[in-house]
């Protein structure tokens, strides 16, 4: 099932009217494993993050999931595939409750995918499983809230909810600490390590306090090409890694 490495991408390249986001980036993500991307403002992480999701189409390069390759396959069969995208700004439906956004994500299973009409009696089967992944999340005493009252980690909580009804193999999470204060960037931390139990991690993050605490590899991105990739421990001794952040002054 494709070996080691869940993810992988063989020279990958994103060219836009001449300028060059993305080079040659030959990036292995093994599988289990929590994986960061990381470097300064402009690195092209998310181009990378995009590609990766088919929503841009590479210049060049291939992608692999499983060691199979996906490079040109649609943004919709990725996802069926297991490789599910968390964006950085929380896609919740706001009017909904807490239940109704998870049980939404469950649709996919009954074949009913976003048919809000469908009667509750239909829906309710999927009740149990709703409940299941809230309480993962802990927001068990929030189930019947609406989104757009939930406190900005409680929302965060529930995107990843709502990502994980999707019963992805893999977990793309963009920024997810983004906006968060000290006491909201703890819960999700554990939160990501408790959901990683069982499958695999790649995050954009510029916490590097995170990274270090959460992440078992990381990639350092640079004017779009791998600058360095290791540990933690690794990648903060190079001094190339040092340079472009202190020369960038990162957030």
């Amino acid at each position: 099932m494709g070996g080691e490495h869940i993810l992988e991408t063989q020279a990958l390249t994103k060219e836009f009217k001449g300028f060059v986001a993305v080079r040659d980036v030959n990036l292995k993500v093994r599988r289990g494993s929590i994986h960061a991307l990381i470097g300064p403002n402009g690195a092209g992480k998310t181009t990378v993050f995009n590609l990766l999701t088919k929503f841009l189409a590479p210049t060049r390069g291939r992608i692999l999931h499983a060691g199979e390759d996906i490079t040109r396959m649609k943004p919709a069969d990725v996802a069926r595939r297991g490789i599910v995208r968390s964006f950085q700004i929380s896609a919740v439906f706001p009017h909904l409750t807490v239940l109704e956004n998870v049980r939404i994500g469950l649709q996919r299973g009954l074949g009913t995918s976003f048919q809000f009409w469908r009667s509750e009696s239909r829906l309710s089967v999927l009740n149990d499983r709703a409940r299941e992944l809230i309480e993962a999340v802990n927001l068990a005493s929030l189930e019947d809230v609406p989104a757009v009252e939930l406190p900005y980690g409680a929302k965060r909580a529930l995107e990843i909810a709502t990502t994980l009804a999707l019963e992805p193999e893999i977990m793309l999470l963009d920024e997810p600490m983004a906006g968060m204060g000290h006491e909201d960037i703890d819960r999700t931390v554990a939160l990501i390590r408790k959901v990683a139990a069982d499958r695999t991690v790649l995050m954009v993050e510029h916490n590097l306090n995170v990274v270090a605490d959460l992440c078992d590899r990381i990639t350092v991105l640079q004017r779009g090409e791998i600058l360095a990739e290791g540990s933690y421990d690794e990648v903060s001794a190079d001094a190339r890694v040092m340079e472009a952040y202190l020369g960038t002054g990162h957030a």
